[in-house]
């Protein structure tokens, strides 16, 4: 049986979730960065941020590029005849995308430097139905980007310390504010994690292969340990916080969140991968303390001093005890 497609108004929805941007233009773009191939994606402008999809029906976007650091946008002159192509120069990398027309061309450049400009610019020519509707797009982003700017000045406030804790598990957070089971390992180096030591956890938390995301890597559990299945979730960062792709895609605040995601859906079955970082023994002072009485070297005048005592107990017998010359040697 065939699948039917989702409608354009829930992707548009589920596009809307998963960026958390209001769409402001759309359409295809071919789109070249450094050491990458050029892609034609279908492409929406949301908020100061290009969102790139493999077709129009994608819910999720294969890669996105933040505007807020473009500091040009300039034609150029075109390599293939039939497409325009437009050089986005942001401070780390220069981006080239393609339209098909000039038109094209003009309309995304407007869009662009609108929303990161904060201005229509006038210099393009456009048609008198775009400069309303880009006027349009400025009432809405001034005061977007106005509460963006706030929320991310505003330091964030503490959590009070006579409040509760609400995660399934105690001290969920290690000093660098991550939680326990991260780990800077690799996808293949986390799956021997799970698998070599069972008994320190079957969740790790880890960077994603593209180093801008997370990713999850559990062990199923099961009854029967040849059985155990390793699998990989992806987590994406967001400007708001962080969403597991799954089919219905869940956004949470924070990677603790996530974690306790995880935890409560397989109601504690998953649990975070955390060697045993704490020693059982306070004996390392003592121990140490042995160790440099036993290897304190003892002056010449202490060894022939205690030579010439043992000498004198052999000669008067066992009627006197052994005195040592230096108590406490």
């Amino acid at each position: 049986m065939a699948t039917l497609d989702l409608a354009p108004r829930k992707i548009y929805q589920m596009r809307l979730n998963l960026t958390g941007l209001p769409l402001y233009y759309e359409g295809f773009l071919w789109v070249k960065r450094p050491r990458s191939k050029e892609v034609k994606y279908w492409t929406e402008l949301r908020g100061t941020k290009l969102f790139f999809y493999g077709d129009k029906k994608q819910e999720k976007f294969t890669d996105s590029m933040d505007l807020r650091k473009l500091s040009s946008a300039n034609d150029r002159s075109p390599n293939q005849k039939h497409l325009v192509e437009v050089v986005l120069t942001l401070e780390n990398e220069e981006v080239i995308i393609k339209t098909e027309t000039a038109e094209d061309a003009e309309e995304w450049k407007g869009f662009i430097l609108t929303v990161v400009q904060q201005s229509v610019p006038n210099w393009l020519t456009l048609l008198p139905g775009q400069l309303i509707r880009l006027k349009e797009v400025l009432e809405k982003e001034i005061p977007r980007r106005a509460e963006e700017d706030k929320a991310l000045s505003s330091p964030s406030k503490p959590t009070p310390p006579d409040l509760p804790t609400t995660g399934p598990y105690e001290d969920v957070l290690s000093p660098s504010g991550m939680p326990l089971c991260f780990h800077q390992v690799s996808r293949q180096e986390a799956a021997e994690m799970l698998t070599k030591n069972e008994s320190c956890g079957n969740l790790i938390l880890r960077p994603g292969a593209d180093c801008r995301n997370y990713a999850v890597t559990i062990r199923e559990p099961s009854d029967n340990s040849s059985r155990n299945q390793i699998k990989h979730y992806r987590i994406a960062k967001t400007d708001h916080g962080y969403t597991i792709e799954l089919d219905k895609p869940v956004i949470l605040n924070n990677l603790e969140d996530v974690v306790n995601h995880f935890v409560n859906e397989t109601r504690g079955k998953l649990k975070p991968y955390a060697s045993n970082i704490y020693d059982t023994q306070i004996d390392y002072a003592l121990k140490n303390e042995e160790t440099k009485k036993n290897n304190t070297p003892t002056s010449k005048v202490k060894l022939l001093a205690n030579q010439l005592a043992q000498v004198n107990i052999g000669k008067r017998g066992s009627e006197n005890a052994y005195v040592n010359v230096f108590p406490g040697n």
